[in-house]
């Protein structure tokens, strides 16, 4: 294994990108990253010619691996000779959406757009417009993209713009509560109810570890957010037909948000996202209402193409049926292995999403634990020590899964996210093989 030609564009990038690259967390692995000349199906090989299997899957937007299906390529081939863009409505944006609407419990009508960032920026706008409040409670350490409603740190009301560039005036309008916890929930609404617009939350932390809810945490926004007269906004940027097939987590959870944004898996690999709800609070949207969204880009074809297509195949095949099989397959082994030689670590994930966390707290045992990942069972033996927070994953031993751990991964072939609180993803196009060989790589790793 070389990085010669790694370490050469890195150098040239330096020169012409900040940081070398064009989104910060491709910049956390040190001293440069590998960069990627081509996927292979489960595999991506870089710049040097090193082979790896792929469980980052551009941080989630792959559902097939590296490799289309022959219909989903097809689509983006007759789209994309036909003309890039026109400016101009499509029928193939009408039927994504009338796919979406079909499969999604809560969703009758979206609006596409360009990012998850872009979706979710839009939804505090609707909800503020729809309700006629400003404030929007959020989960400490979730992530909802690059927005200034949302980028806080801090506790309670008691926040700040978590990146410079951020007027202070935006982070007051913005609540940060732990996830997890219902008493903090009762709380914000019982000191902010009535200029709450919305709760935001991600289904699952999806960013930070993947925390799944423990028992009744969503029912227990859900009726807050009814209550009180707020929206209750689930980002399913990443869940979104991933976790729950194409019901997306809500459906898996059983819970009907008033609004949903959705990014990554619903363009079939390429930029899109989306804002998804009821008729009634989608139409505040410009040009039937009066919420001003617009965008040159939104609704390409060919991401139309590619995402329908995309959806349609997996409605179609046995396509969650193989990726929630490995998912499990590698969770399990995952949990045999820490049993043995790292008992106080946390398997976490579900369907085709999986993570270690380097948690530093846990019984010395694996006995009666939640099988295939931690599911926050009140009844498992390692449920009062088992990350439920943000916080509690970055208490990890984060510098180690960096600096020591994903080293040793990739020289064994295994290509995993850049820091301990990404997802790692699972595709149709990976095998029995590669989970094997992933988990021989992990005992050896630890």
């Amino acid at each position: 294994m070389t990085d010669e030609q790694s370490r050469d564009l890195y150098d040239r990038a330096l020169s012409v990108l900040p940081g070398g690259v064009n989104s910060a967390v491709r910049a956390a692995i040190e001293p440069y990253p590998p960069f990627i000349e081509r996927g292979d199906g489960g595999h991506v090989i870089d710049a040097d010619g090193d082979r790896y299997i792929d469980w980052v899957m551009g941080l989630g937007p792959l559902l097939y691996g590296h490799d289309q299906p022959d219909p989903v390529q097809a689509a983006v081939q007759s789209h994309a000779s036909e003309g890039p863009m026109y400016g101009m409505p499509t029928e193939i944006e009408v039927e994504h959406a009338e796919f979406v609407a079909r499969h999604v419990p809560s969703v009758e009508m979206l609006r596409f757009v360009n990012s998850g960032t872009e979706a979710t920026v839009s939804a505090c706008r609707l909800a503020r417009a729809h309700t006629g409040r400003d404030k929007i409670v959020v989960m400490q350490g979730g992530y909802h993209g690059a927005q200034e409603s949302t980028l806080v740190e801090g506790e309670y009301d008691d926040t700040s713009p978590s990146s410079p560039g951020i007027p202070d005036s935006f982070a007051e309008h913005t609540l940060a509560v732990p996830f997890n916890d219902r008493e903090a929930a009762h709380r914000v609404f019982e000191d902010h109810g009535e200029d709450i617009a919305a709760v935001m939350v991600e289904p699952i932390l999806a960013n930070y570890g993947i925390v799944r809810p423990v028992d009744g945490y969503h029912e227990t926004l859900r009726d807050l957010t009814e209550d009180h007269g707020a929206l209750l906004i689930f980002d399913e940027v990443i869940t979104g037909f991933r976790v729950g097939g194409l019901q997306c987590a809500q459906g898996k959870f059983g819970i009907d948000p008033d609004l949903t944004t959705f990014g990554k898996l619903i363009g079939g690999g390429f930029p899109v996202g989306a804002i998804g709800g009821s008729a009634e609070i989608i139409e505040e949207f410009t040009p039937s209402g009066e919420v001003f969204q617009a965008g040159t880009f939104s609704g390409h074809p060919v991401t139309m193409a590619a995402g329908l297509e995309s959806l349609r195949y997996a409605a179609e095949n046995d396509v969650y049926d193989h990726i929630h099989g490995l998912g499990e397959r590698l969770r399990t082994g995952l949990q045999d292995i820490v049993a043995d030689h790292a008992p106080e670590y946390t398997v976490t994930g579900t369907d085709g999403m999986f993570k270690l966390v380097f948690s530093r707290h846990g019984p010395e045992s694996y006995d009666a634990h939640c099988a295939g990942g931690c599911a926050q069972r009140e009844s498992c033996s390692r449920f009062d020590t088992c990350p439920k927070t943000a916080a509690d994953v970055a208490r990890g031993e984060t510098d180690r899964w960096r600096r020591v751990f994903w080293p040793k991964m990739r020289e064994q072939g295994v290509f995993l996210s850049q820091n301990q609180y990404e997802s790692q993803f699972v595709t149709y196009a990976h095998t029995e093989d590669d989970v094997d060989e992933t988990l021989e790589a992990y005992k050896n790793a630890l």
